[in-house]
């Protein structure tokens, strides 16, 4: 019956989604809190003109997978353009809006998802006192071009509002201790044996668990809330704000424990358990 469900969820809602790939880089034991992010020019061409960038792994302007911050002022509009290859995005603070030029603007608060495709025209566009966003690419490099060079790679955008996210508990899923009250979201990706994939976890107010790595690729960033992280109860507590990042080497157990409702984006490429 779980299988049954997830499978309906996965191809069902989001049919749009790229063909399912791996990541061969591996990752380690590391965290970045919020207020250590190294920022610099989403578009370094156009100066404070551009969205700020902060790196949280990887390098978006190298070949290779990547995630990052976005920054947007209030009242950002970009110029119609098209990026070389596909990315996926979380909102994490105030409105953005991300679609063709002539569309109505649909503006996601915190907590919604996006995808946008390789080579399709668009804007994006920001309406709140503080935007930000956290986005995910699979390649590099991350590039703006004009949309003259638009080109159809056969995926389709996707725009999902927070209040259309499709959460699904303990009783749903395997990885996730009854006891828990830990409910996921899925966003991306496959399910099948090593293949790269992106969640949301969202922790109940009051959680104090785990959560072990199964994976050679595993990414964690903060979308809500605010957790504290140690790899060890030797080592001393991290507290990730919104923005914050951690990623696990294979096998390694994250402690983590959460005062209020926090909601985690998991990139791995294979399975995870919470304890």
């Amino acid at each position: 019956m779980k299988k049954n469900i997830l499978i309906a969820l996965v191809v069902g809602f989001y049919a749009n989604a790229q063909t399912p790939t791996t990541d061969t880089t591996k990752s380690i034991n590391e965290v970045v809190t919020a207020g250590n992010v190294e920022w610099g020019w989403l578009n370094p061409l156009r100066g404070d003109k551009s969205p700020a960038a902060g790196k949280l792994w990887g390098d978006r302007t190298k070949n290779g997978p990547a995630g990052f911050l976005v920054k947007f002022k209030k009242g950002f509009s970009s110029p119609p353009h098209i990026h070389n290859i596909t990315y996926r995005g979380v909102v994490i603070q105030g409105l953005l809006h991300n679609d063709d030029e002539q569309a109505e603007k649909q503006w996601l608060p915190a907590g919604s998802y996006w995808q946008q495709p390789a080579g399709e025209a668009h804007i994006t566009a920001a309406d709140g006192q503080e935007n930000m966003a956290f986005l995910d690419i699979q390649e590099g490099p991350y590039l703006v071009k004009p949309t003259s060079d638009a080109f159809d790679n056969g995926e389709r955008p996707v725009n999902v509002d927070k209040s259309n996210m499709v959460w699904l508990n303990a009783n749903d899923i395997e990885w996730v201790a009854s006891k828990s009250n830990v409910e996921t979201a899925f966003l991306w990706g496959s399910h099948e044996k090593n293949q790269l994939r992106a969640t949301l976890l969202r922790l109940p107010a009051g959680f104090k668990g785990k959560i072990k790595n199964l994976s050679p690729n595993f990414r964690v960033v903060v979308i809500s809330g605010k957790a504290t992280h140690q790899f060890s109860i030797k080592e001393d507590k991290n507290v990730l704000e919104p923005g914050s990042y951690f990623g696990a080497e294979e096998n390694a157990t994250s402690i983590i424990s959460a005062k209020k409702e926090t909601v985690l984006y998991i990139r791995s490429n294979g399975k995870f358990e919470v304890k």
